[in-house]
């Protein structure tokens, strides 16, 4: 357009913006919001927006943050662009702040406000930000809003009070689609309610909801913690069978796991072997808890070799080993593993807890 010598005006940055919402066009982004200003396009509020979100999008939070400063003028859609700028980039904490300052200042919000506000409490795992949050929901008559109600049924089913979860559910309305269903089986299965998790996917399925990658994981995930073996394995062989849904690493290792548990430690590496994705830390990691509960230490020697070429400076796996054979009298070996540990400064991979536990957790929520 422009090698034509047609001039674009804000409309036409504004539509293509978005194509940059990736970090990898993070630059052409700051090319084209040097054209904007160059081209005197820089005061109108939609293109001011847009660029926000294109650099949050890009997780540019800071160049987001010093543009929303510098306008002289900002709508709803400003706000809302900068609370879900903080709130997708992991900053949950500034999210809720800015919300607050929003609030503050008496400006009217919407469900879009609410999904980013409630979701950055989920993160958090702050139920008592959530709750406030969920009350002004509540004031402006939002609460059965869809997206709303997704949001807070994941809040509070990240943050584990599961009857609060049940009862938004309950008021959302009939024609609730299968985020709804997936996000509270979910929250049903990760809070050890299985049998609960597993009437509500029939309930689904008899309400022809069609069920999704993230409802199987958490279908998967709760017949695990109840061992139902045959029923995991059929849901498992369904997921492509009736519904054209290729199976995750995520549904791989709940699978693992599921069989792990049973004590079919044998099944469960011959699956591994067999997967169609590369199986990961997840998948060996639930064998490897598996062979620690069932005192399988020649089955956890063969895992450990894979764990270890995945990610050779991660202690834990040495520290879980090391814990095995003293679990099964190998002193020996036991100190060998604590030798090595120290001999190479290996580390602890901050916040992993997937390897030892024999919990594989997913994260099940689509709110947007």
């Amino acid at each position: 357009m422009i090698a034509s010598g047609m001039q674009p005006n804000e409309v036409t940055i504004v539509s293509v913006l978005p194509a940059c919402n990736e970090f990898m066009y993070l630059s052409l982004g700051r090319a084209i919001h040097g054209f904007v200003i160059k081209s005197g396009l820089e005061f109108y509020l939609s293109l001011a927006n847009a660029l926000m979100a294109m650099y949050g999008k890009c997780g540019a939070v800071e160049a987001a943050k010093s543009l929303f400063d510098s306008m002289s003028a900002r709508s709803l859609v400003s706000w809302n662009t900068m609370i879900a700028t903080y709130e997708q980039n992991g900053d949950g904490a500034k999210a809720i702040k800015f919300f607050r300052r929003m609030i503050a200042q008496k400006l009217i919000f919407d469900s879009v406000t609410l999904v980013s506000a409630i979701s950055a409490c989920a993160s958090l795992g702050n139920l008592d930000a959530g709750r406030w949050v969920h009350e002004l929901a509540m004031s402006r008559g939002l609460e059965t809003d869809v997206r709303v109600g997704n949001a807070l049924l994941d809040m509070y089913a990240k943050c584990g009070n599961v009857d609060s979860a049940r009862e938004i559910f309950g008021k959302l309305p009939p024609s609730k689609g299968v985020v709804s269903w997936s996000t509270m089986i979910g929250a049903y299965a990760s809070h050890g309610h299985a049998k609960e998790a597993l009437e509500l996917f029939d309930r689904m399925k008899d309400g022809r909801i069609t069920p999704n990658s993230f409802t199987f994981a958490s279908v998967l995930a709760a017949c695990s913690h109840s061992g139902l073996v045959d029923e995991g394995l059929i849901h498992f062989n369904s997921m492509k069978k009736d519904y054209g849904i290729n199976p995750t690493v995520e549904h791989c290792a709940c699978l693992v796991d599921l069989l792990g548990r049973a004590g079919k430690i044998i099944d469960a590496y011959e699956f591994i072997k067999r997967m169609e994705v590369r199986p990961d830390i997840a998948v060996w990691g639930a064998l490897l808890g598996a062979c620690r509960i069932h005192r399988n230490t020649e089955m956890a020697e063969l895992v450990v070799k894979d764990l270890i070429q995945l990610d050779p400076q991660n202690v834990t796996f040495y520290v879980i080993m090391s814990n095995l054979y003293a679990e099964t009298g190998r002193w020996d070996d036991a100190a060998l593993m604590r030798r090595k540990v120290k001999e190479h400064e290996l580390r602890k991979a901050p916040g992993c807890s997937l390897v030892g536990t024999n919990k594989t957790t997913f994260n099940i929520s689509s709110t947007r």
